[in-house]
């Protein structure tokens, strides 16, 4: 899949998450078989770009290329100067955020909240095109506001005309948020009648679910978000089926728990021992779901408060575990 001068090493995409796709997981996907990483959005408000929270969400170094960078807001000025800050920092795609379901987003008409006023979509989309210059412009966003307003064919025009160089799609409205289930009838609307890349998104969560949206919609690529909390392997497992239409065998426990703790590691030297450690909290949750007595595990790794204390408890619960197949085997 080509993103403006990019080729893609496949086409599976990490999906933009805030508070997940960081820099330590989104290399860490990389390196488990995606082929694009995005990161968590950054606001285009500039009263936020002194905030440690933001140039965190902003440093791409060391990175895997290409670096793509989502940028959220509703003012076409503000987004395209983000566009230009993101540029400069080290961002090789811009990816603008006209999906996210969120009410403090939504309330601030940014996020699926712009997809009611297609005027401003095209004025935001041509501002942030132009302020980027060489650097390919994306976009993601829902199938419409509501049933209602279902209106991604007259966005994805929009976005084409404006020079958009692809265009990721969420199975659903806004007003369904993350209830019942993606729909690709929309997502294969939109492909048929655009020349630039479609990429389909929503309750991709499996190898066999992988193969069957990009039949149906038709998609050049698929966009993986929620199905990789704590199974960021899922990437390689998607791509070995697709390529070979075999499954690989899942990772044995020891290999989790190695995946597991380089991940800690690179986020306590990503964001200090403090804020590390904090942030290490839901990831150890989603690595440990399906394991025996992972429930009281994550409840007391939950009340760690360090690296070193946090690091052990972790150590001890997959020790127990494999202890036990070991003893069952």
């Amino acid at each position: 899949m080509q993103i403006g001068p990019y080729t893609l090493v496949n086409n599976l995409i990490l999906a933009p998450m805030a508070g997940v796709t960081d820099r330590p997981f989104r290399q860490l996907c990389r390196e488990l078989g995606a082929g694009l990483a995005v990161s968590e959005m950054v606001s285009s408000n500039s009263l936020l770009w002194g905030s440690a929270k933001t140039q965190r969400r902003a440093d791409h170094s060391g990175e895997n290329e290409p670096r793509s960078v989502q940028i959220m807001g509703a003012d076409p000025e503000l987004l395209a100067e983000a566009a230009r800050r993101n540029i400069a920092n080290g961002a090789q795609i811009i990816d603008i955020n006209m999906g996210c379901p969120a009410k403090k987003v939504c309330n601030v008409q940014a996020g699926s909240a712009l997809l009611r006023d297609e005027n401003l979509v095209g004025r935001i989309l041509d501002a942030v095109v132009a302020a980027s210059g060489d650097t390919p412009v994306t976009l993601k966003i829902r199938t419409g506001w509501d049933s209602s307003l279902r209106n991604a064919v007259n966005v994805g025009r929009i976005a084409e005309a404006a020079g958009i160089q692809a265009l990721a799609i969420h199975g659903r409205t806004r007003a369904d948020a993350y209830r019942g289930s993606a729909e690709y009838v929309t997502i294969g609307e939109v492909k048929s009648v655009l020349n630039i890349p479609v990429i389909a998104n929503g309750d991709i969560n499996t190898p066999e679910k992988a193969k069957q949206v990009l039949a149906q919609t038709e998609a050049d690529a698929v966009m993986i978000g929620r199905a990789a909390q704590g199974r960021p392997w899922i990437f390689r497992e998607i791509h070995h089926y697709l390529t070979t239409g075999e499954h690989l065998p899942e990772p044995t426990v020891p290999e989790i728990r190695a995946m597991l703790i380089g991940h800690m590691l690179n986020l306590y030297d990503f964001y200090g021992e403090y804020t590390g450690v904090r942030m290490a909290r839901k990831h150890i949750s989603w690595y440990s779901k399906g394991q025996r007595s992972g429930a009281i595990f994550r409840d007391e790794v939950n009340r760690s408060e360090s690296a070193e204390e946090q690091m052990q408890m972790v150590h001890d619960f997959f020790d127990r575990v494999i202890a036990e197949q070991e003893a069952a085997a």
